[in-house]
């Protein structure tokens, strides 16, 4: 069990205890969502021992269960005119703020487990951004590697064919994840169109700009996880200036976080992908990177054409081995286990900071928190994607489009603001320093208290 925060209060203790039994019992067969239950659930104690009206309204066991699940067939035609047949998903978990939003992934490990730890971490993190939009996510176990645009196409319209039913611009906006980016989205925003026969440019996010898109969405979630990142460094004294730093990935979170960290003055030494990493002592080539991932979609032992002198190891795990001064995992769930993050101690890391969604597991956080490894979790940490998201459906609201600048001003001011109240949180509840207590109350309190103020039903 976690050890993240501890309570003396009998009430409180029993409360938590059996409300994480129960569902232990309910979802036993789904291990990430129970592991991110564990993660919030216990670091709530504080907050609950204070606030007994959240207990007596049972608002955890109400908060974990979602308000609905939708899973549904997607049979698609491949260029070789074969049938080909998938599985969709919608958990739409917590509107109290506002609709539901989240992301869509398609992966092949994509199952119900893994969509309900992303929705209900998204309950949080949305809260997190002051923005009035509830906690939901989605996807499918396509695997779009190895497909044609035409195969993506089809199947992007079957998936929308089914999901159009379910969402909307003031019930639930869906956006982008892994295996999703503005081409794919495109293709569902065009399918949507024609199914609804309606212009409802708030009703997908990650669009492309001119076509009801964002300025800075791309950046947004690698960018603001840098300003997190500068919070927790200006609290320390210190800045990127001649820090090194490991970032895993190199998908669009990762190459701008690499970007706004070269910036602000850091060495980026080390990324990834899922076949193995590479180590630049000189310092990343992101224009090199850019043009692997984003230009070419080749993998990354590429760069090694072009930085001779750099290094390329298998397996994108040992990554953590690499010394550094910040590590930013922004590549996948459970990224970093207890030997990493002892690993990452050993080195000699003082900031530790999530790019993706759940990287670290929960014997990696107690690590962090027990060694002075300044933490800044995903929920906090990368919650600027989300963030612009909510931006982009404002935009969308008001048929307006935002410079690059403003967004990006207003990026940074979101990410200030997240670190504010998260550290603030952690400082009333008797756990100052601890930025997952404080992100997990900050954010909690926001969803609880209108869940409080709605009544049950």
């Amino acid at each position: 069990m976690t050890t993240i925060t501890t309570t003396n209060d009998t009430r409180t203790k029993e409360y938590i205890d059996n409300v994480f039994t129960r569902l232990k019992e309910k979802n036993s067969h789904q291990p990430e969502f129970l592991q991110a239950a564990e993660e919030i659930l216990f670091s709530l104690a504080p907050v609950l021992a204070q606030h007994p009206e959240y207990i007596e309204h049972n608002i955890l066991e109400r908060i974990v269960e979602p308000d609905r699940i939708i899973s549904f067939r997607v049979a698609w035609q491949d260029d070789n005119n074969h049938v080909q047949v998938n599985r969709g998903y919608r958990v739409q978990f917590n509107n109290v703020i506002g609709p539901y939003k989240g992301g869509l992934r398609f992966h092949p490990t994509v199952n119900e487990s893994i969509m309900k730890f992303l929705a209900f971490e998204q309950i949080f993190k949305n809260a997190l951004t002051g923005q009035t939009i509830g906690g939901g996510k989605g996807g499918s176990d396509f695997n779009p590697k190895g497909k044609s645009d035409a195969e993506i196409m089809r199947f992007c319209q079957s998936f929308m064919s089914e999901l159009y039913r379910h969402i909307g611009p003031d019930v639930d906006v869906p956006a982008g994840d892994i295996g999703v980016g503005a081409r794919e989205i495109g293709y569902m925003w065009g399918q949507y169109k024609r199914l609804r026969g309606a212009y409802e440019a708030g009703v997908l996010t990650g669009k492309k700009p001119g076509y009801g898109g964002s300025l800075a969405r791309k950046e947004a979630t690698g960018y603001g996880l840098v300003y997190f990142v500068a919070e927790m460094l200006h609290e320390k004294g210190e800045s990127f200036v001649d820090k090194t730093v490991v970032v895993s990935g190199s998908g669009n979170v990762a190459i701008y976080a690499i970007e706004k960290a070269q910036h602000y003055g850091a060495k980026v030494v080390a990324c990834s992908d899922s076949s193995g990493y590479i180590y630049d002592a000189d310092g990343i080539d992101l224009a090199a990177i850019k043009e692997i991932k984003e230009i070419k979609g080749d993998r990354i032992q590429s760069y090694l054409q072009y930085r001779p002198n750099a290094e390329y190891h298998e397996g994108c795990t040992n990554i953590w081995s690499v010394p550094c001064d910040i590590a930013l995992p922004c590549a996948t769930q459970n990224e970093i286990n207890g030997d990493s993050a002892r690993l990452l101690l050993a080195n000699g890391t003082k900031f530790v900071a999530e790019g993706a969604n759940m990287p670290s597991d929960l014997e990696a956080i107690n690590i962090y928190l027990e060694n002075d490894i300044y933490f800044g979790p995903g929920k906090a940490a990368n919650a600027g994607g989300v963030a612009v998201s909510a931006l982009e459906m404002a935009q969308n609201s008001g048929r307006t489009a935002w410079s690059f600048q403003k967004v990006d001003e207003k990026l940074q001011e979101i990410m200030k603001a997240i670190y504010a109240e998260s550290k603030e949180a952690a400082e009333t509840y008797g756990f100052a320093g601890n930025l997952v207590v404080g992100s997990n109350i900050a954010g909690f309190r926001k969803v609880a208290d209108g869940m409080v103020a709605e009544g049950v039903y």
